[in-house]
C-alpha cells in the first residue's frame, strides 16, 4: 500500500441525503484511492448520516457542533502532509488528489479548485465564474481547501469563534503567509441553499456579511445577521 499523501476532512451535520453520493464520488474519480485518508467529522448529527459513512472504509471521527471545531478535529487527527478539507455537497473534479499534490510540489503551499453550481440560473453562473479570480473576495469554503498540515498549524487552523465564515477568515490568514493558488478546474456544489431561500436573497445577504466583516464586525455579530437573514 502506498504512503499516505492527501487526508481529506469532510465536516458533517445530518448530511444522509449528500455523503453518500460524495463518497462514492471520490473512490470513483480519486486518482489514487489508497493514498487518500478521508476523514468524516460528525458534529451530532440525528440522521443515518453516520451509518451511511460506516459502509465506507472512511475514519469517522465525533467532534462538537462547529465546522470550524469539526475541521480542527479531523487536521488534528489526519497523517499525511497535505490537508484537503470538502464541504459534503461539494464534488472535486476527476483525480483532484493528484491534481493538489501536483500543486505543491509546484510549491503552492494552500489553494482551491475553481468553482460551478449544479444549477443552470445564469447569476449563479456568474457567481461561480468569479471563483476563478485570485482575490479573497472570490473564496469561499464551497470551492474546497488544501494547505500543507504544517501551514495549517502554524497559522493556528480555523477560529472556532466563527459559526459562519470561519473558511474565508481562515483563507484570508493564508493569502498574507502562503502563495496562494486557484486551480482551473472545478468542483461541483449544490445550490440547494439557493433553492430554499431564493438566490438573490441568499447572495444578498451574503454579501452583506462579507461587508459587515470589512467593517469589523466580529463573529457573534455576524452569526446573529446570518441567523436572522437565512436560517
Amino acid at each position: 500500500m502506498p504512503d499516505l499523501r492527501l487526508s481529506v476532512i469532510i465536516p458533517v451535520l445530518n448530511e444522509q441525503h449528500m455523503l453518500d453520493n460524495l463518497l462514492r464520488h471520490l473512490d470513483n474519480i480519486s486518482f489514487h484511492r489508497d493514498a487518500l485518508q478521508i476523514i468524516v467529522v460528525d458534529g451530532g448529527s440525528t440522521d443515518n448520516t453516520i451509518d451511511i459513512a460506516k459502509k465506507h472504509h472512511v475514519t469517522i471521527l465525533n467532534s462538537k457542533k462547529g465546522r470550524a471545531a469539526q475541521m480542527n478535529t479531523g487536521a488534528e487527527y489526519a497523517k499525511s502532509d497535505v490537508l484537503y478539507f470538502l464541504h459534503a455537497d461539494t464534488f472535486p473534479p476527476r483525480h483532484f488528489d493528484k491534481i493538489v499534490l501536483k500543486a505543491v510540489e509546484s510549491r503552492h503551499t494552500s489553494g482551491c479548485f475553481r468553482m460551478r453550481f449544479d444549477s443552470n440560473n445564469p447569476i449563479l453562473r456568474f457567481f461561480a465564474w468569479l471563483s476563478r479570480i485570485n482575490h479573497t473576495l472570490c473564496r469561499g469554503g464551497d470551492q474546497s481547501l488544501f494547505v500543507l498540515k504544517n501551514i495549517f498549524h502554524e497559522t493556528g487552523g480555523f477560529n472556532e469563534s466563527y459559526l459562519i465564515y470561519e473558511d474565508s477568515e481562515f483563507i484570508r490568514r493564508l493569502y498574507k503567509t502562503t502563495n496562494f493558488k486557484v486551480l482551473p478546474q472545478q468542483v461541483i456544489t449544490s445550490a440547494r441553499k439557493y433553492h430554499q431561500k431564493g438566490w438573490f436573497r441568499v447572495q444578498y445577504h451574503f454579501a452583506m456579511i462579507h461587508f459587515k466583516n470589512y467593517l469589523g464586525d466580529g463573529p457573534d455579530e455576524l452569526y446573529r445577521y446570518y441567523s436572522k437573514k437565512l436560517l
